[in-house]
């Protein structure tokens, strides 16, 4: 395989993966991927009680907002106020006969990069679970519910649609040396998020919003002086062991994995449950992409598509500009220097 998977095959097809990322709303993609959260709890008959979570990054909230019926109607205002990462809205809503049989809409989902988790609890104990969807904004209440699937679900989303993470693991296949090394690299990315995961899903630390994206954001600039390095042959500790570095970066996109489900605010003894299927998720997309990369670079070398020079060298460099873009970006929010 060369010099592993930082030959000129890789370069080839991370060419034709970078600009599909750039097509992505930078400023919001690392965000979005943080789902909304709707539960109606049935406390008495045609009553609920209402919990709504708004996906925000400090004030700022994301564009969508809960529609039900026309025959139900809101017990005042409610409570507001905001937590980390989303904007807590508490109160009661009163459906005249009851919700079975009718739609609820999160309007402005579908301009959105996010899912919306719907969970009702009927008063017979019957619970049902939704994931909405930008491309199906709206679910008919008393149908057929996903149940824990849709935490697995959410998590291939998490990964999928945070380009953020994808740049770093991009950026640590550009630079390991054969196979061995990036099952170690992989699987020590995996190990350390997964740890954090857990810690910050199961309450016993967490990471400020706005400071952990913008480490994040500085791992993946890391990175791109040491893709460079490896491609004049030279090298590094990074370049040695990239699987120590995949790890301690690994700790900090744990947190940012975490967002998905502690902004949900989920019932403590649902959190066991979500959790691991929340992160199979993760590592079932991460694999996923993985193994597409691999695919592909195998396909690129089997037809020797030869591309000019700076189209080989675009990928390596994207890495690094669009992490020193997200650094600067997210250190201007941090200083509150904008907003």
């Amino acid at each position: 395989m060369g010099r592993g998977l930082g030959d000129l095959a890789m370069r080839r097809l991370l060419w034709i993966l970078v600009p599909s990322i750039l097509c992505v709303p930078l400023a919001l993609t690392a965000h979005e991927a943080r789902p909304g959260f709707l539960e109606l709890r049935e406390v008495a008959p045609d009553r609920f009680d209402l919990l709504w979570k708004q996906p925000a990054l400090g004030e700022m909230r994301l564009r969508i907002n809960p529609a039900f019926p026309p025959s139900c109607t809101l017990a005042g205002m409610g409570d507001q106020e905001f937590i980390p990462g989303a904007l807590l809205w508490r109160t009661m809503l009163v459906c005249e006969g009851g919700l079975s049989g009718k739609s609820i809409a999160v309007v402005g989902l579908e301009a959105t990069l996010t899912d919306v988790l719907v969970r009702v609890h009927h008063a017979n104990g019957v619970t049902e679970t939704h994931l909405l969807k930008p491309t199906s904004p709206s679910v008919v209440i008393g149908g057929e519910g996903q149940g824990p699937s849709a935490y697995v679900t959410l998590g291939i989303e998490h990964i999928v649609l945070g380009v953020d993470h994808l740049l770093f693991i991009l950026g640590l296949l550009l630079i390991v040396e054969d196979r061995w090394m990036l099952l170690k690299t992989i699987t020590s990315f995996t190990l350390a998020h997964s740890i954090t995961l857990a810690i910050a899903t199961l309450g016993y630390a967490n990471a400020p919003v706005v400071p952990l994206n913008a480490a994040i954001a500085l791992s993946i600039l890391f990175l791109g002086p040491e893709i460079v390095r490896s491609w004049r042959g030279e090298t590094s500790f990074t370049i040695r062991h990239p699987w120590v570095v995949a790890f301690a970066f690994g700790l900090l996109h744990g947190f940012g994995f975490a967002s998905g489900l502690t902004a949900m605010g989920l019932p403590r003894a649902e959190i066991p449950l979500a959790l691991l299927l929340f992160n199979v998720g993760v590592e079932l997309g991460q694999l996923m992409f993985v193994l597409l990369v691999l695919l592909m670079e195998r396909s690129f070398r089997t037809l020797e598509i030869r591309w000019p020079r700076w189209a080989e060298m675009m990928p390596g460099y994207a890495v690094g500009t669009l992490g020193a873009f997200w650094a600067i970006q997210r250190s201007a929010i941090l200083f509150g220097i904008t907003s």
